[in-house]
């Protein structure tokens, strides 16, 4: 019996001094964005701590910390699911008009104009908001309250001046529309060709075609998008600040003016009149905004990294 050497092994490329310096920098950068994510956590418990164990006399309201953060908790949740509700199908079927209706020409143009949305700043969709939008929803939040008052949503009284927590939904919506759109129509415009042709081939109409081959291989891809757009919704404060009357409280009623407020307008509204321990109570609020965002970021990228398990002919 003879034994056979293994065969030598291939000397390892030498990488180019471009590449290294590439490398490193790239992987400095990901550590770099660790640090400062990891520093901004430990500033805000440092910070927050002094609030957490404090007594609730001391805290402002005389209250207890979570009685003061869990409106506005709620509040920033009811909004931004609100802004989801209304802007994921909307988005969903701009990118599917772009993708598959539109004329090329006409499809280049929409796209621009929608992404152009997300460079609007926010004070400018406060702005809006409050003049323009929220009176013209007075005459429908009186409409909802005589004729789906039993609704706890619609319970009333409306508000006269629309400034309610269904007008701030509204704008946050179209606010998020450009991020969700954008990601919409990336993921439907690699959807396998070789698929959409069968479906058509076999007689499919467009909408068949679409709804059979589209939209399962978007449908991971739209779902991380509508939880980027969330996250967004989660963390904005001058529209909501400019458009929203926050009297505090917890309450599902959205057409009314008692609207519990929202932790990044609630900052931005108290915190340059704040002092002591009032500033470490916003610093805690605003931990828990930081963990409720950093959870929705970390979903979304869980979802967006399901699309590298799909197989499918390209």
């Amino acid at each position: 019996m003879t034994l056979t050497s293994a065969p030598p092994t291939p000397p390892r490329p030498k990488r180019r001094a471009g590449d290294r310096i590439f490398a490193g920098s790239a992987t400095g950068s990901g550590i770099l964005i660790l640090l400062v994510l990891a520093g901004v956590a430990i500033f805000l418990i440092a910070e927050a701590w002094p609030a957490i164990t404090a007594q609730a006399a001391d805290l402002p309201g005389g209250h207890t910390l979570t009685a003061y953060i869990g409106p506005l908790v709620f509040g920033t949740l009811i909004a931004s699911v609100i802004a989801l509700l209304v802007a994921t199908p909307l988005a969903v079927a701009i990118a599917l008009y772009i993708t598959y209706y539109a004329p090329r020409r006409l499809a280049a143009g929409m796209g621009y104009v929608i992404d152009l949305l997300a460079a609007i700043p926010s004070v400018v969709y406060g702005f809006w908001g409050i003049a323009a939008l929220a009176p013209a929803l007075v005459p429908l939040y009186g409409w909802l309250e005589d004729n789906l008052g039993f609704i706890p949503f619609f319970a009333g009284p409306a508000s006269a001046t629309g400034r309610t927590m269904l007008t701030v939904g509204l704008v946050l919506a179209v606010m998020i529309l450009p991020i969700i759109s954008a990601i919409s129509r990336e993921v439907f415009s690699q959807a396998p060709a070789l698929h959409r042709e069968a479906a058509l081939a076999l007689g499919a109409t467009r909408w068949e075609m679409i709804r059979m081959a589209v939209l399962p291989y978007g449908k991971s891809g739209v779902i991380g998008g509508a939880m980027l757009g969330l996250g967004r919704a989660l963390g904005e404060t001058m529209a909501v600040a400019i458009v929203l009357s926050g009297s505090g409280g917890i309450t599902f009623n959205l057409i009314s003016s008692s609207n519990p407020s929202t932790i990044a307008a609630n900052i931005a509204l108290q915190f340059p009149e704040s002092t002591g321990l009032a500033v470490n109570t916003l610093i805690a609020s605003g931990l828990a905004l930081f963990v409720i965002t950093m959870a929705v970021n970390m979903l979304a990228r869980w979802i967006v990294n399901r699309r590298a398990d799909f197989s499918g002919a390209n």
